[in-house]
């Protein structure tokens, strides 16, 4: 269960689908595809599929805080285009975070393995669902704001969608055979979980979303009980990668540094989530979402 940050500290005052496919049922919907175009008037307009505003951060390392504030801030413009029966763009925000724990609805301080008046790193309470995780540098964090009136108005559904996205990637891209866990919400490889999800729903709204550790230095996660759960571990790409020893299309990603994985994650991500959630990517400049009338 995840999220994004900033360095101002707030302290505290489903069920598997083992071998479906989450991607629904739409024999005459186009296949979906990673487009990166900023044209309103485009082509895409000529299928079938819904877009999405993708504002794509993957190489900035953004203060939770700040990025928690623009899916509020989107969400709430979309609240009203909702009311008026005009939200007809989703959105996607992907960054990663500065070092930071986030808390959710079912938090509790007994998977604390410190003081809460005392954090070692900034410290939110947050609305998404879920228990604490830990978000840095080597992770992404996909935050997608989609209208669930347009996929599938069903929370379940959307979380193992989502869980779809990242198995996909871990497969396509890296070899790695992940599952999911029976009463559990995540991605996990063996024992160790690689892909945190939390999400919070208005309206049918979605926001926060998944993290995934790519290259993430895991310490961190060594003072919470991630997500609450004891007997299980967390993993990363890179820790399973230089562990397994087998050629595979990122063997060469050693001389080039962990910026390699990132970037061959990133592009998957994208991919995988357009071809799930059946998307058009359009990008857009940061700067939207930046500015001070925002």
């Amino acid at each position: 269960m995840t999220s994004s940050f900033n360095y101002s500290t707030h302290l505290i005052p489903p069920r598997p689908i083992t071998s479906q496919s989450t991607q629904r049922p739409t024999s005459q919907r186009p296949t979906a595809s990673h487009h990166t175009t900023t044209e309103p008037n485009s082509s895409l307009q000529q299928t079938n599929k819904r877009r999405c505003k993708c504002y794509d951060m993957y190489k900035q390392v953004v203060p939770f805080a700040e990025a928690w504030s623009w899916q509020k801030s989107i969400v709430e413009e979309r609240k009203l285009l909702v009311d008026g029966n005009e939200d007809g763009l989703d959105s996607l925000i992907v960054v990663q975070h500065q070092p930071v724990y986030t808390l959710g609805t079912a938090s509790s301080e007994e998977n604390l393995n410190f003081d809460i008046k005392d954090s070692p790193l900034p410290l939110y309470q947050t609305e998404r669902g879920g228990e604490v995780t830990y978000h840095g540098p080597g992770q992404l964090v996909l935050y997608p704001i989609l209208n669930l009136r347009f996929q599938k108005m069903d929370l379940h559904w959307y979380m193992r969608a989502l869980e779809e996205v990242v198995i996909r990637v871990l497969f396509s891209a890296f070899s790695l055979k992940a599952s999911r866990v029976e009463g559990l919400t995540g991605v996990w490889v063996g024992d160790k979980k690689l892909a945190a999800i939390g999400i919070r729903v208005s309206k049918w709204l979605t926001y926060h979303g998944l993290a995934l550790n790519v290259s993430t230095d895991l310490s961190p996660f060594s003072r919470i009980i991630p997500c609450g759960i004891k007997d299980r571990g967390v993993g990363s790409i890179k820790e399973l990668l230089i562990g397994s020893n087998r050629p595979s299309s990122t063997s060469g990603y050693h001389e080039e540094g962990d910026g390699k994985l990132i970037d061959i994650a990133h592009e998957s991500l994208l991919k995988e989530f357009c071809e799930v959630f059946q998307l058009e990517l359009c990008h857009q400049s940061v700067s939207i979402l930046r500015s001070p009338d925002r």
